[in-house]
């Protein structure tokens, strides 16, 4: 028999329920706003402010925008970018996160006090550019890579993952005759995928949506990533009109930004759904325990 939940309960839940909605569509409603405004005819768009749902389909801005080759090339460096920058960095991570939980390191609270300063200061935008100026790294695709390939954040919530398996498994492991780095690969990574899962889709994100990397390190168009293209066309509007004939009225420049937008949104919608089942377990183990 099902107990009957008490007054404050049920408004509780419903009030919950309300903010949650609430919370929902002020995240949706923009995005279905943004893929709305690249499939509207020209007409529709200068007449209608906000749109939702279009009353006459168009896909001229996205035959127009896929017809350059600007686009196509710029999705393929952050392809490539967000890939060797997601396994850098997890690689880097999850290395120094695995000397920082064992409780044997020595230097560990200092180091790990190293970390935790730089969540609050920073060197900032000018020393971070002389430095990678000094290493030989202007306009390279390194630039983009290596000034964040750790993240403290991200390193102090593997660290805690790490923290939390058993030592039992490492004591066990050193008895049969295994150093440090077989503990890691052989034992350590297989336990640890949730986080690696998780920590993989923080970096990916980090690296795809980033374009003030190639703002300061990139003096070459043809290096420059799609986020910094989208930043272009959106702020500059530039870049795009001029290089397709295919339609005879070019659409306006908004629904352009608009269809480079949808464009660049999503392989991250793809990539999502396969690390969705390890995201909340990855999360919540690493930043339980300090």
């Amino acid at each position: 028999m099902k107990k009957s939940k008490s007054l404050g309960s049920v408004t509780f839940d419903v009030f919950n329920h309300i903010g949650l909605i609430l919370l929902a569509l002020s995240c949706l409603i923009p995005f279905l706003n943004i893929i709305s405004s690249s499939l509207v005819t020209t007409d529709e768009f200068m007449a209608r402010n906000f749109i939702l749902i279009p009353r006459s389909f168009s896909l001229d801005a996205y035959r127009i925008v896929l017809s350059t080759p600007t686009i196509f090339r710029a999705t393929a460096v952050s392809i490539g970018v967000t890939t060797v920058g997601t396994l850098v960095s997890i690689l880097l991570t999850s290395m120094m996160a695995y000397a920082l939980s064992r409780k044997y390191l020595y230097g560990r609270k200092a180091v790990n006090f190293m970390v935790l300063f730089t969540m609050l200061f920073s060197g900032g935008m000018i020393p971070t550019f002389l430095l990678v100026s000094n290493l030989g790294l202007m306009n390279s695709y390194w630039a983009l890579i290596l000034p964040g390939a750790i993240s403290a954040f991200n390193l102090i919530i593997m660290k805690n993952f790490f923290q939390g398996l058993p030592d039992s498994l490492e004591e066990s492991a050193k008895i049969d005759g295994c150093n440090d780095i077989m503990i890691f690969i052989k034992i350590i990574v297989p336990l640890s995928m949730a986080s690696f899962a998780t920590i993989s889709l923080f970096y990916a994100v980090s690296y795809w949506n980033s374009f003030t990397g190639a703002l300061l390190y990139l003096q070459d168009p043809n290096m420059w990533p799609l986020q910094f293209v989208l930043r272009q066309l959106v702020i500059l509007a530039t870049g795009i009109q001029g290089e397709s004939d295919l339609v005879d009225v070019m659409p306006p420049a908004q629904t352009l930004q608009m269809a480079v937008i949808v464009i660049a949104t999503v392989p991250m919608l793809i990539l999502y759904p396969f690390v969705q089942r390890h995201f909340v377990k990855g999360s919540l183990m690493g930043s339980v325990k300090g």
